[in-house]
C-alpha cells in the first residue's frame, strides 16, 4: 500500500506518518521508486504501538528505546522484556539501591526477584510513598494483593503470544502500558460497587448509573 493508504489505514493523519519515519519510528517501506515505498500490515501494527504509547503519554526517546527493542532485542527475552518495562512510567532515577521495603515485601511474598530490575525500585519508591503519607502495607493486605496479581499475572503469561520474540515483546510492552489502566479503573469501580450493596451508600437510581444485578447472579 502507499503512504496514503497506510495512514488512512491506521488512522494516523498523513503529516503524522511522515513524522514517525523520519524519526524512526516507523519503519521504512518497501521502495518502488526514488521517491515512494510501500508499506504492509506490519506498518500498520508499528503505528498501532507507537499511538498506543504515545497516548500513554510516553516522550519520544521512551517510545524509541521500545520500538527499538521490538525490532532487535539483542538480549535474551528476560532482560529485553526489563529493558522494555523501564521505559514505561513510572520512572525512578535509581535502580541500584538497596530498596530495603521492596525486598521486604517480595521475600513475604515468597517471589523470586532481580534486585537490579526496574520495577523493584518502582515497588520500593511506591512503599516509601505510602510511608511518608503515614500508611502502611500491612501484611493482610500485602498478602490478599499478592495473591490476587500473581493470578492476575499467570493469565497475562498464558495469553502472551510466544510465535516470536518481536511479538512476545510487542504485547508484554503493550499489556503493561495498556492494561494496567484497566486494573485500576476496575478496582476503583468495585470500590463504589461494594460500597453501595455492602455499606448502603450510593443511589444508583439517582445518579443514572446502571444497578448492579442481584448479588443471587453475580459470579462468586
Amino acid at each position: 500500500m502507499r503512504i496514503s493508504e497506510l495512514a488512512e489505514r491506521s488512522g494516523v493523519p498523513l503529516p503524522t506518518v511522515k513524522y514517525y519515519l523520519r524519526e524512526g519510528l516507523l519503519m521504512p517501506g518497501a521502495a518502488t521508486s526514488a521517491t515512494s515505498a510501500s508499506y504492509d500490515d506490519r506498518h500498520v501494527r508499528r503505528l498501532a504501538l507507537v499511538r498506543a504509547l504515545a497516548s500513554q503519554g510516553l516522550p519520544l526517546e521512551k517510545i524509541r528505546t521500545v520500538v527499538d527493542l521490538v525490532d532487535d532485542p539483542r538480549d535474551d527475552l528476560s532482560t529485553a522484556l526489563g529493558r522494555a518495562i523501564a521505559a514505561l512510567p513510572p520512572y525512578v532515577a535509581d535502580t541500584g539501591s538497596d530498596s530495603p521495603r521492596a525486598r521486604r515485601v517480595l521475600e513475604r511474598l515468597g517471589q523470586r526477584y532481580d534486585p537490579r530490575s526496574t520495577a523493584v525500585a518502582q515497588l520500593e519508591q511506591a512503599l516509601a510513598a505510602l510511608e511518608a503519607a503515614g500508611l502502611q502495607m500491612d501484611e493482610h493486605r500485602l498478602d490478599a494483593y499478592g495473591r490476587h496479581i500473581r493470578a492476575i499475572a499467570e493469565v497475562d503469561l498464558e495469553l502472551l503470544p510466544t510465535g516470536s520474540r518481536e511479538a512476545t515483546i510487542e504485547a508484554a510492552v503493550l499489556g503493561t502500558a495498556l492494561y494496567e489502566p484497566v486494573l485500576t479503573a476496575l478496582r476503583r469501580l468495585a470500590h463504589q460497587h461494594l460500597a453501595a450493596r455492602i455499606l448502603g451508600l450510593g443511589d444508583p437510581s439517582a445518579s443514572g448509573a446502571v444497578p448492579a444485578r442481584p448479588d443471587s447472579q453475580e459470579r462468586q
